[in-house]
């Protein structure tokens, strides 16, 4: 695409981010059909299907940056898809939740609080594993990213514990939350489905053609996007932490829109927390595709936007455990701190790479 003129290269990239919107709402959907009907719901092999189906784009464009040993921008599109999809909470607060109750408020449950405690978690080891050696590495395999994919599966096998019973009073669920289970707007959905005479196999027809347009999207998006920074004069960990990021979480938009209309809170911020805590696992996808150790050449603008999304992340875990009732501007007290420390911190990224 280096040939290409910037007028083609963005509609390209437009393009991509429109298939991938489309593409991930079908993911989405047959998701909850395929885990409804292979009765995989809360169980582990479940929660990992999901959380690879909601981040297909960026593991197309990890993948295709670590193969292009174009490492600053695998880095930069996985900590900056964290701190933009926990952003994706404040578009769910103002544009979905009606009445006069925010997102938090609605959605309050100990469970919820946990996942954002493994979101920090394993961003925490992100931090730790930027400082290791680089020549740190065995078998095409880094210690830090297999303890992140470690310390994701036993958060989910936790986490899965967790949602059948806290020893807590009502199990952990604050009063006066949702009042559906969580996760009955899948349940919908594969009912739905099931009345319009979609099979199972027709279901994984569908996911299987929009799983491949997801992974091609992915990878055109990266390489013209690749291209679109340079033509504009901005570097690709940038462009990758910002612009890249931003298309690549427009399916959390529509799913969470969706699942926050239907009256399922806890679900909506239970894929954003999911997802996050995903992300980093494919650390290990770019490891091992580069044969590199990743997080030793993480630059300070990927160590900034870990800690911006640490910060993002307790915000909404502080909301969850305070249950703030007031709406400003639409948004809970913490979805608005969330948003003005984001519009903060997105300034300061652009300083940090400056004085670089």
């Amino acid at each position: 695409m280096s040939g290409l003129s910037l007028p083609w290269l963005v509609l390209i990239f437009a393009g991509g981010a429109a298939a991938i919107w489309l593409a991930g709402i079908q993911l989405s959907n047959q998701t909850d059909v395929l885990s409804t009907r292979l009765h995989l719901g809360s169980a582990l092999g479940g929660l990992i299907l999901l959380a690879v189906a909601t981040n297909l784009p960026e593991i197309a464009i990890v993948a295709s940056a670590a193969l292009a040993d174009n490492i600053g921008v695998a880095v930069g599109n996985i900590l900056g898809g964290i701190a933009i999809q926990t952003v994706v909470l404040v578009v769910l607060d103002v544009f979905g939740v009606r009445g006069s109750k925010p997102l938090t408020y609605r959605a309050a449950s100990l469970v919820l609080v946990l996942e954002a405690g493994l979101v920090i978690a394993v961003l925490g080891v992100v931090v730790a594993g930027s400082q290791l050696p680089d020549n740190l590495i065995a078998l095409r395999l880094a210690p830090a990213p297999v303890l992140i994919a470690i310390l994701w599966v036993v958060g989910l096998l936790l986490l899965q514990r967790a949602a059948r019973s806290l020893p807590w009073h009502e199990s952990g669920e604050a009063p006066d939350n949702q009042e559906p289970a969580r996760g009955h707007s899948r349940h919908k959905r594969e009912q739905q489905a099931t009345k319009r005479g979609v099979s199972t196999g027709k279901s994984a027809a569908i996911f299987g053609a929009a799983a491949l347009v997801t992974l091609v999207a992915g990878v055109f998006l990266e390489r013209s996007g690749d291209e679109i920074a340079g033509h504009i004069g901005l570097s690709g960990v940038l462009f990758g932490a910002t612009v890249l990021a931003a298309a690549t979480s427009l399916p959390e938009v529509s799913t969470g829109l969706t699942s926050v209309r239907n009256g399922d809170y806890q679900l909506a911020m239970s894929d954003i927390f999911g997802g996050n805590a995903f992300l980093p696992v494919l650390f290990v996808v770019a490891t091992v595709l580069s044969g590199k150790a990743v997080l030793p050449q993480a630059q300070a603008t990927d160590i900034y936007l870990t800690a911006v999304a640490i910060l993002l992340t307790v915000v909404y875990a502080a909301g969850l455990l305070f249950r703030p009732q007031r709406r400003i501007a639409r948004m809970g007290l913490d979805s608005l701190t969330v948003l003005i420390l984001y519009v903060i911190a997105v300034a300061g990224l652009f300083a940090v790479a400056n004085a670089g």
